[in-house]
């Protein structure tokens, strides 16, 4: 994604969470079957879906989406500010660079499509409005929640303590990270001991990049071997060095590993960590300016949604199970302030 970058950035309040992913890239015969932008094609010309690896589902990257949605629910409804009614829409702020399977453009380069979309469709559905997608760098997603022109953010955004200052959260989905490996590596990854003296990829500035930095820290103060730590600039050059043996594994988002998992079949996921490590378990959470008095809808809607089934048929769909929720929060428990 512009670039295809995994990241979870540490340097300021509004980025220190920010995932923009990777591009999945299934590199089977030395062709890639999905690019960053959903304009390429399965390797057998079905230009709309994605096959999967050999348990998989196919997934659907064309314009036609099928979308499943929610059904209005008047008592919920009623939640929604009088002002945002009125309107009949509910403007949206999505990933303008985003990736596979969380905002990204379908087959036509146009569309855009993911467990984002699927589930800020849902919420807006309870609510009885009609959504608008606004796609938009990831500071200008905060901008238009600052100056009014959004009345949410769907984009893969963490609670943290530093942001609740400014924002009220809806939780959605667990906020994972994963170490993704060869498939029949054989390994299995829990913590520090696990990792040393082995290869990892990780990107630069993100807090996967930090959790590693400390398990290898631990394992030298354990006496145990280092982490020998390898950064890339393109996800390509990632996968193409651990399919090659060159590294162990590489570690970033989960929604990133679990689409690749999915759509190449030579890799797998032999680990997943909070992306707030030990201190918290972190969580996505639909993001609006604080007292903008639609917090409490969103955790309505959403919660209907995880009642009735219909967002467990959406992760299941994007292979994000693993991040479901059973209940949606508001202003939990974010990841720590970062020391100024």
């Amino acid at each position: 994604m512009s670039p295809q970058r995994s990241t979870h950035p540490r340097s300021t309040p509004l980025n220190r969470r920010r995932t923009t992913l990777t591009a999945a890239l299934a590199l089977a015969a030395g062709s890639v079957l999905l690019t960053a932008c959903g304009g390429g094609t399965t390797a057998g010309g079905a230009g709309d879906v994605v096959a999967a690896g050999a348990r998989g589902p196919k997934i659907n990257i064309g314009p036609d989406q099928h979308r499943l949605h929610g059904t209005e629910d008047p008592e919920i409804a009623a939640l929604v500010p009088a002002r945002v009614r009125r309107t009949g829409e509910l403007r949206i702020g999505v990933s303008a660079d985003g990736s596979p399977p969380l905002t990204f453009h379908a087959t036509d380069d146009k569309t855009l499509i993911g467990v984002e979309e699927d589930l800020a469709t849902l919420v807006a559905d309870t609510l009885g409005l009609t959504p608008r997608f606004e796609p938009l760098s990831w500071e200008n997603l905060f901008v238009g929640l600052d100056s009014g022109k959004l009345d949410a953010v769907f984009s893969n955004v963490t609670v943290t303590e530093e942001r609740k200052d400014r924002y009220d959260f809806a939780t959605y989905r667990r906020d994972q990270l994963a170490m993704e490996a060869k498939k029949g590596s054989g390994w299995k990854v829990r913590g520090a001991k696990d990792v040393a003296g082995r290869t990892i990829a990780v990107d630069s500035g993100t807090n996967q990049e930090k959790i590693l930095v400390d398990w290898s820290k631990e394992n030298e103060r354990a006496g145990r071997k280092p982490v020998d730590i390898k950064y890339f600039k393109k996800p390509s050059d990632t996968y193409l060095a651990l399919q090659s043996g060159r590294l162990d594994g590489c570690f970033g988002p989960n929604p990133t590993a679990a689409y690749h998992v999915a759509t190449a079949g030579r890799t797998e996921v032999v680990g997943t960590f909070s992306g707030g490590g030990k201190s918290v378990q972190g969580k996505i959470a639909a993001t609006t300016k604080k007292g903008s008095g639609l917090v409490k809808a969103y955790a309505a809607a959403l919660q209907k949604v995880i009642d009735n089934g219909r967002y467990g048929k959406v992760l299941a769909r994007w292979g994000l199970t693993g991040e479901a929720l059973k209940t949606s929060q508001i202003n939990p428990p974010g990841l720590p302030r970062t020391a100024n």
